[in-house]
């Protein structure tokens, strides 16, 4: 299959080792049994999703820890409506 290429401003491609790992955990996140779309945002499975993606975050960005990181849902035009 020959793969797109997208440039553009939003969503981009992403690699295609990505999109297997995505693929092999769809129905069961890490073997836990349920996709991420499915499990509680209140699970430990979940927690650890989010503090893995903070920690991630702060080391790419340099975020001290005197900051907060907040995961907001919605996108520029509907932040803080």
């Amino acid at each position: 299959m020959k793969r797109v290429y997208n440039f553009s401003a939003g969503p981009s491609m992403l690699p295609e080792e990505v999109l297997r790992q995505a693929g092999n955990e769809i129905l069961s996140y890490k073997g836990c049994g349920q996709s991420v779309m499915e499990m509680s945002h209140r699970s430990s499975v979940f927690q650890s999703i989010i503090d893995r993606a903070e920690s991630l975050l702060r080391d790419v960005m340099k975020i001290p820890d005197n900051y907060k990181v907040l995961f907001l849902q919605g996108g520029a035009s509907s932040q803080f409506a």
